[in-house]
């Protein structure tokens, strides 16, 4: 399998490439290092390398067609590819975006060993900065290739990583993955446009659920807290930035959530 993930700064990418390297046997490709390499040589930051990358793409294109070149010549070995375009690279592939509010990630930044090109002084800092560094890499990747990077139709995958452990991230990435190839097989070796998106309870209902509505749900929560796997439900709800709007199974959400279900199936519009 050859498996692409990319998704929001401070998402969790590299915990779980490494994850999925160590329990699952794969080798990773990191691009990200490519990059910050390159901006470590020129002594700037890794903004600034995206800043310059706008307007000499040159770096963008070595990193794509060697990108590129690994999975055509690898197509037998299970291969991870922590990139933010491999998705687009990479002719077939299990397309997987992790997705984190800007308040956590910059939370994990500020306690993650990055370098002094990305570090930074305050949360509010590190909130700005890691807004700044997406806008400049949604501009280059649309300028570029007329790419909509945030576009979670663009993925097979897109996985909430807030409020759940990394380990238990990769097993789902893996077990989604394997249901995939298997769609794949069925369609005589042809890819299968599928988004399947998974959101944790936590980022669809913030609010406390109330003792009343919690004796009122006691029987749905105890229905959620037996299932191993992901529940029968799929909630539609809005997304606007990092909040979210319940359009449909309010109550299902706040049993979930109670009953410690990590992810719910969530068609999505999104503002």
């Amino acid at each position: 399998m050859h498996i692409t993930i990319t998704g929001n700064l401070g998402s969790g990418k590299s915990t779980i490439c490494k994850i999925l390297e160590d329990k699952y046997g794969f080798e990773i490709y990191s691009t990200g290092k490519v990059q910050r390499e390159l901006a470590r040589q020129m002594n700037i930051t890794t903004l600034e390398m995206n800043q310059l990358m706008c307007s000499d793409h040159k770096y963008d294109n070595m990193i794509d067609d060697t990108t590129a070149r690994i999975s055509r010549e690898n197509p037998d070995k299970n291969i991870i590819f922590d990139s933010r375009l491999a998705w687009h690279f990479v002719e077939k592939s299990f397309k997987v975006f992790l997705s984190v509010g800007l308040d956590i990630a910059a939370e994990r930044v500020m306690k993650d060993n990055r370098g002094k090109e990305e570090q930074y002084s305050s949360i509010e800092e590190a909130k700005e900065k890691l807004f700044q560094r997406a806008q400049t890499e949604n501009m280059r990747y649309k300028d570029i290739y007329n790419l909509e990077y945030f576009n979670f139709s663009n993925y097979n995958l897109v996985i909430e990583s807030a409020y759940s452990s990394p380990e238990l991230i990769a097993s789902i990435i893996m077990k989604e993955a394997k249901d995939y190839y298997a769609l794949i097989a069925d369609n005589h070796g042809q890819m299968v446009d599928r988004t399947r998106i998974l959101l944790s309870p936590k980022s669809l209902y913030k609010e406390e659920v109330t003792k009343e509505e919690r004796n009122a749900l006691k029987g749905r929560i105890s229905e959620y807290e037996k299932i191993k796997e992901l529940p029968n439900v799929q909630i539609a709800a809005w997304k606007d930035g990092d909040s979210y709007q319940v359009l449909s199974a309010l109550e299902e959400v706040k049993a979930a959530k109670e009953a410690g279900v990590p992810f719910l199936l969530t068609a999505l519009n999104i503002q």
